[in-house]
């Protein structure tokens, strides 16, 4: 275990440097620039613009620039927002907390309704349950997220007026059952792929454990069909799971993107679209290397929790 999380540790490292070095490079040498943003200013000499390229550091070679800022994030110091003139951690995480309760609350809502439908569907194959759900999973993942968000937003807000059409909460109103009732539709809509891709999988992994010669034992020494199903059958087939949960993650925060922008949720999403519009390059890539560490880390304890749950696996 030791050396298998040492070797992962060190592919995890290289393989950021190499996201960063892209992401970096693709930044700067995309058209346009953060200096496109003062250029726009009537008042701006080329004086003024050599200046503040000066002051930013973007005067410099492409390779020297990118070296000053890997030296920079490995001591901490992510940079400064060229928008807000605030550290980029600071922005980040300001941003952070609205990102985190709508991907947990969608996730949370994703595994409890994604497992059931994958259960109900293994249990009842080939039934009319079975049929419809199938049908409802392939339209779910064929149909862009925002499209979703849109419907839900014309539906529920416009026509019935039931939930907001965006924001996290109202101006004004900061209490638990305002933020709630902003969080319902953007967390169903977030929810909405994740639950097609868990009632998939559970589906499948259902169906190849209900098969198993244990279960077959444990139905003839007379033993409830209830048990069956939640003291074997289940408890196994949720082992694959744990895999899944841990590749699901950058699906997760792509799908938040495009909902925080489509409900203007106040999230990492929705300043990551904000930022680059802006050519705010500092919190782009601080936004890019947050959430790569992010998925290399959650696929790596997904390896590790699957090792632990089943003793058959062995890492190294």
């Amino acid at each position: 275990m030791g050396s298998y999380l040492v070797r992962r540790l060190g592919q995890a490292l290289l393989l950021l440097l190499l996201v960063s070095m892209i992401g970096f490079a693709i930044l700067h040498l995309a058209p346009g620039g953060p200096m496109a943003q003062y250029a726009m200013g009537s008042n701006m000499s080329q004086e003024d613009l050599d200046r503040i390229a000066a002051q930013l550091g973007l005067d410099r070679p492409l390779p020297v620039q990118y070296a000053e800022w890997l030296w920079r994030m490995l001591g901490g110091n992510w940079g400064i927002s060229y928008r807000d003139s605030q550290p980029v951690l600071h922005v980040i995480s300001s941003h952070l907390g609205a990102t985190l309760e709508l991907m947990l609350t969608a996730t949370l809502i994703a595994v409890l309704l994604g497992c059931w439908i994958g259960i109900l569907g293994a249990i009842r194959r080939y039934s009319v349950f079975d049929y419809l759900a199938t049908i409802g999973a392939m339209v779910a993942l064929s149909i862009p997220t925002f499209w979703f968000g849109l419907v839900a937003i014309f539906i529920f807000s416009v026509e019935l007026g039931w939930l907001p059409a965006g924001n996290r909460q109202t101006i004004g109103d900061g209490s638990l059952l305002d933020m709630i009732h902003h969080l319902i539709a953007p967390a169903l809509v977030l929810a909405l792929v994740e639950t097609a891709i868990w009632s998939r999988f559970m589906r499948s992994s259902m169906l190849d454990v209900i098969n198993q010669d244990y279960i077959r034992t444990a139905r003839a020494k007379g033993l409830p069909e209830w048990r069956v199903l939640s003291g074997h059958a289940f408890r196994n087939a949720l082992l694959p799971m744990i895999t899944v949960a841990g590749l699901q993650l950058p699906t997760l925060l792509g799908g938040a993107l495009v909902t925080e922008t489509v409900f203007t949720w106040p999230g990492m999403g929705r300043l990551f679209l904000d930022s680059i519009e802006y050519r705010d390059y500092p919190v782009v890539m601080g936004i890019l290397m947050f959430s790569a560490s992010l998925v290399l880390i959650g696929n790596l304890l997904a390896d590790m929790l699957y090792a632990v749950a089943d003793p058959r696996i062995r890492l190294g």
